[in-house]
This record gives structure tokens, C-alpha cells and sequence, in this order.
């Protein structure tokens, strides 16, 4: 097991996408007093959809994987120094599910000593699934995708979920020197935008104030389409990063923007 690749947990990656998705789908655009819907203490939003979603996976992980580490937005982190750990965001865009949008995806990600190297971004809605592997080519339901390989800010289509993420002065005034320079400017998203990065629609997303479920699925699926994705030094995304994202579709890009994001 120590030297099992990524591929060797991908059917069972497959079936926790499957779960998750049969419980998502049975709660999207019902009636909000359904949706159990409460505010955490963040303020971010949580539904019985998150919860159950979360619930199901951690018990398959729990029943085939019993040694292999957690990390899960809605019921915290278990075995955190196991080699082989899951991370989980059941709804990654909960403002985007309980307002009946289609543009959240469920997160699941595969470590191994820290390093992810296998992610799944799960549209269950619209019956959408990226696919990435450390030193494999990432796919879309099962077809090769990779991003558009646009080099200059000046012709990227950027995203960020919401300009409140960008919490202080210095971080708004760096991402508004990026978006000065970038062709065009759009928010909302989350997870999404960063799944049309891998197939070549976006070229640029920025994101900040995420945790470790927000960002660790998405890392295989950018960079096996030929995107580069750190933090805004230009560092890997590790589970102790800060929670400040750059994707971007080709390393000339991700150059540029992080030479505005980057400390200084």
C-alpha cells in the first residue's frame, strides 16, 4: 500500500464522487426549510445536503481506508499525520446550491504525505466530473482536457468567487493591480470557475481566505491540464498554506500575475 500510486484509488475516488452526488441531487432547489440551512461560525452558509454529503464519504473512507487521514469541511480533521489522507468539501459553492444555481462542485482529494496526488471536481447537477492525477493528464468525464495556454494577462478571462475574500487593504490592492491588467473580470464560481481553468475556458483565477478542502482537489486537475496553481509566492499549496490561490493556464501567466500577488 505505501507505494500505491494514484491511480490504484481512483474507482474508490469514483465512488465517493458517486455517493456524494445521490445525496446533493436529492436536496438541490427544494424548498429552503428543507435544506436545514444555518450559518457556521465564519458566517459561511451549511445545509443537511453538506452535512449528509460528508457523511457518507467519511464512512466509506472510514470502512475501506480505516487508517488513512480526514480532512472534511463539516466535521473536522482525523489521523492528520497519516501518509494517505482525504480531503473533503461536500458542496464547495453552498450560497451557489441553496439559491438553485449549478455552479458548485463537490471536492475530493487524495494526499499522500501532504501532497495531493490525486482530485476530483463533481458538477453531480449537471452530471460533470474533472479528473486529475499527479503525472497524469487530467479529464473531463474521461475525456483529455487541457487549458488554453493564454501567456499574457492582457488576453486572460479572470475569476474570483467574491471580492470580499480579500480581506485587507494590501491583498485588495494586489489583486486590483492583476485586474487592471487582465482582458476580463468576473466573480462567483468557486470550485467551477477553477474546473473551466483545466478546460480552457477561464485563464486566471485568485482566491483567498480558503482552507485546505477548498483548494487541495483542484491542484491535480490544473496542473495535469497544463496550468500551474500555488499560492501568491509562487509556493506549492500545502495542507499549512495560507488560503491564498493562483491558478493560472500556463506558467507565463502564472508568472505574471504572481510578480503583483506575491510579498514583498
Amino acid at each position: 500500500m505505501a507505494d500505491a500510486g494514484p491511480e490504484s484509488f481512483l474507482p474508490f475516488a469514483e465512488r465517493l464522487a458517486d455517493a456524494s452526488a445521490g445525496v446533493i441531487r436529492r436536496y438541490f432547489r427544494v424548498k429552503p426549510a428543507e435544506l436545514k440551512l444555518e450559518s457556521k461560525s465564519d458566517d459561511s452558509p451549511v445545509t443537511i445536503a453538506d452535512r449528509t454529503a460528508e457523511e457518507v464519504m467519511r464512512a466509506m473512507i472510514e470502512e475501506t481506508y480505516p487508517d488513512h487521514g480526514i480532512f472534511g469541511e463539516e466535521f473536522g480533521f482525523v489521523r492528520t499525520d497519516a501518509e494517505y489522507a482525504w480531503v473533503l468539501d461536500p458542496i464547495d459553492g453552498t450560497r451557489a446550491f441553496v439559491t438553485g444555481m449549478p455552479i458548485f462542485g463537490t471536492l475530493i482529494a487524495l494526499m499522500r504525505n501532504g501532497r495531493p496526488i490525486l482530485g476530483i471536481i463533481n458538477q453531480p447537477i449537471l452530471n460533470e466530473r474533472w479528473v486529475g492525477m499527479a503525472g497524469r493528464r487530467s479529464t473531463f468525464n474521461g475525456r483529455p482536457i487541457a487549458t488554453s495556454g493564454v501567456e499574457r494577462l492582457a488576453d486572460a478571462a479572470q475569476y474570483s468567487t467574491d471580492p470580499d475574500m480579500f480581506k485587507t487593504p494590501e491583498e485588495r490592492a494586489k489583486v486590483a493591480a492583476v485586474l487592471a491588467e487582465v482582458k476580463s473580470r468576473r466573480y462567483g464560481g468557486d470550485c467551477y470557475a477553477t474546473a473551466m481553468l483545466a478546460s480552457g475556458f477561464v485563464d486566471l483565477v485568485i482566491e483567498a481566505s480558503l482552507k485546505i478542502y477548498d483548494f487541495m482537489a483542484i491542484v491535480p486537475v490544473v496542473e495535469g491540464a497544463g496550468g500551474v496553481m500555488t499560492d501568491w509566492n509562487g509556493n506549492p499549496l500545502t495542507p499549512d498554506s495560507e488560503g491564498r490561490m493562483v491558478a493560472a493556464a500556463s506558467a507565463a501567466c502564472h508568472a505574471a500575475a504572481v510578480a503583483y500577488l506575491r510579498d514583498a
